[in-house]
């Protein structure tokens, strides 16, 4: 039986993800991947995902649409919903009516995300078709042109196969499959990642057009911290599989108090207005997700670490109603 989704208009919140614990489970161990995170996502509302390779961004990401390796990759634990529906238990054929309809991703490398041997239009068709039986072929061609058009590519185009693109204009034939059902939910892992400069902006300016024209929510896996700030109304910051500090946009860029990854983060950013003769980088490396340390996972890195950050995991201490941090030296809002 088919199930039941509350429309973004009746349910507040789109996505919600509590307490969500991800393992890989390989031939040298439990890689522990992602480790109780939350999070909460409104119609319309843009989140950015920050941090360095490793910390578990694409894991979330391809947990929310059940993609995770079978057999490797397991959710032990938590709850993932769309729309009132719990999705981690949901039966495949639901998952199916989700994934590319509802929610949509797009993903890191545009080079590898299309098939070789298939004409664009083609591939958007396939999107189309699988999501909307009652169109006819005409139809369907009408809207492959459609979405074309809306991602700035000429519809005639729609015959060339994925070699004969750039990489820019790859990328924008993977926004144009991940948009072609109008999503809820639009996620976009590093979208811009593999693309120069001049193409970043381009690709940036289409999405958040047509997340403004479609009203589509936003998840937004980044590495760099300005895309964030430019695209995003909350940001999450991750390390080690966990979500280390949260808030809105002008709580993470604005604010005095942080954790002290994130003021790392910060801190290894160029500033234009200084001559510096290197970059200042944090110290030492992510670790081995096979073998977390105790208490704060940030602790062997940490410049302010303490007997209690060795032993202790820190609790979440909320700064204000819409930011918190999970650090021993943030208690009580303050360091």
């Amino acid at each position: 039986m088919a199930e039941t989704f509350l429309t973004p208009d009746q349910q507040e919140t789109l996505l919600s993800i509590e307490d969500l614990f991800v393992e890989y489970h390989t031939d040298d161990g439990i890689i522990q991947a992602v480790n109780g995170i939350s999070l909460h996502l409104r119609k319309g509302e843009s989140l950015g995902i920050v941090g360095e390779t490793g910390a578990g961004k694409t894991t979330t990401a391809m947990s929310i649409l059940r993609l995770l390796p079978p057999q490797v990759g397991k959710q032990v634990g938590g709850r993932i919903c769309y729309c009132g529906v719990a999705l981690d238990d949901a039966a495949e054929s639901t998952m199916r009516q989700i994934r590319g309809n509802k929610i949509s991703m797009i993903f890191q490398d545009p080079m590898t995300s299309l098939n070789p041997s298939m004409r664009i239009g083609a591939q958007i068709a396939e999107v189309i078709q699988v999501h909307n039986e009652h169109l006819n072929k005409e139809q369907v061609q009408e809207q492959v042109d459609k979405i074309l058009s809306l991602v700035g590519i000429l519809p005639a185009r729609k015959n060339d196969f994925p070699h004969q693109f750039s990489g820019g204009m790859k990328q924008r034939v993977v926004i144009a499959i991940a948009l072609a059902c109008q999503p809820d939910l639009l996620i976009a892992d590093e979208p811009t990642t593999a693309l120069d400069v001049t193409i970043q902006a381009q690709v940036l300016n289409m999405i958040e057009d047509l997340k403004s024209q479609l009203g589509t929510s936003l998840i937004l896996i980044s590495h760099d911290l300005g895309v964030i700030a430019r695209m995003c109304d909350t940001v999450a910051i991750m390390y080690a599989g966990e979500i280390i500090e949260y808030g809105t946009a002008q709580d993470i860029y604005e604010g005095s108090v942080h954790h002290p990854y994130t003021d790392g983060l910060f801190g290894s950013i160029p500033d234009l207005t200084k001559n510096h003769a290197r970059l200042t980088p944090i110290d030492g490396l992510m670790p081995d997700p096979s073998d977390l340390p105790a208490g704060c996972k940030f602790h062997p890195r940490c410049q302010y670490c303490t007997e209690i950050c060795r032993e202790t995991a820190p609790p979440d201490h909320h700064i204000n109603g819409t930011h918190f941090i999970k650090c021993h030296r943030c208690a009580g809002g303050e360091r």
